[in-house]
């Protein structure tokens, strides 16, 4: 292998999104992807959530229950499980979003639901030997509200469950990228200042330490000559509370008012080379199969598909 640069290891599979349109896959096109997957050299995926407001990937009776959620047709999380154990990669589970309590501010009901459904996950699925960790999916950008107690609590209950499993959380940077895809604007005026962001992660980082093992910050927010003293902050950071630093690597981008499209080559050789240089050697991204794969609804993904091949063959 190649120590000179980094390499996209593993994925976010986002099937329950709102924010970018359903491709309508079925098996045979889940099937496949896995194996372009394999061909680029990736090793694992993140569910990026079970479950958004109404539509759930799995049939939880306590979110059928408790939250009317729609009962899905399909068991996606069986039928990933299962493409993980054929395909030899590692499968991290995504927690539920509600989409209201915690981003109203009612964090613990957030906290209770959740682990109710990591209970009920762990005892359909643990059996699999491709479960290998948990996804925190509440994404913050700094210590606001009661963060620190939801990931604290919901790492230490996913832990706890699961026999000490690794837990994973991928935060963003309040950058002047940082807006609503609700609207065509790319930027905002202010950014969060590099002194503002350690203070913030510092204290989020010690609250969490033990309960949280990896942490994959996105890098998108903030403008491409920012990245390097933002992820080496991260980094060091991370080492201080001895967790593991991946970066999240998004192969769309965030510079179109078109969103959102797949990225640019060079812009995202540019931003592992980056993270290479601020001493990250694994990446994940957001997110192969509708920014890279050669099947995507996108054309131009398997165009970034066949560049990212190139660069692994140099």
């Amino acid at each position: 292998m190649n120590k000179k640069k980094i390499r996209i290891t593993g994925t976010f599979l986002d099937e329950i999104s709102h924010d970018i349109p359903h491709q309508n896959w079925g098996a045979k096109e889940w099937s496949e992807d896995f194996i372009w997957m394999s061909k680029a050299d990736l090793k694992r995926v993140i569910l990026i959530r079970c479950g958004y407001k109404n539509w759930i990937t799995y049939p939880s009776e306590i979110l059928i229950k408790q939250e009317k959620a729609i009962r899905p047709h399909w068991d996606l999380v069986s039928f990933f499980l299962q493409c993980c154990e054929k395909n030899n990669f590692e499968f991290y589970f995504g927690l539920y979003d509600s989409g209201k309590y915690w981003v109203n501010g009612d964090y613990k009901k957030e906290i209770q639901l959740n682990k109710k459904i990591i209970s009920e996950v762990w005892h359909l699925y643990g059996h699999s030997k491709a479960f290998k960790g948990w996804y925190l999916s509440q994404e913050c950008s700094h210590n606001s509200g009661e963060i620190i107690e939801l990931y604290h609590e919901l790492g230490s209950h996913c832990k706890s469950v699961s026999n000490g499993l690794a837990v994973l959380i991928s935060p963003y940077i309040d950058g002047e990228k940082n807006v609503s895809q609700y609207i065509t604007n790319t930027q905002k005026k202010s950014s969060i200042t590099l002194d503002d962001h350690f203070k913030s992660w510092n204290d989020i980082f010690s609250g969490i330490r033990s309960a949280v093992d990896i942490v994959a910050f996105q890098d998108g927010h903030v403008h491409y000559d920012q990245l390097y003293e933002f992820i080496k902050v991260n980094k060091e950071l991370a080492d201080q509370n001895k967790m593991t630093s991946w970066i999240n690597s998004e192969t769309f981008d965030r510079d179109m008012p078109i969103k959102f499209l797949p990225i640019k080559w060079d812009k995202l050789r540019f931003k592992l080379d980056t993270a290479f240089k601020a001493g990250i050697e694994d990446a994940i991204t957001f997110e192969f199969s509708h920014f890279m794969s050669p099947q995507s609804s996108y054309l131009q993904a398997g165009h970034l598909y066949n560049r990212y091949l190139e660069y692994l063959k140099e």
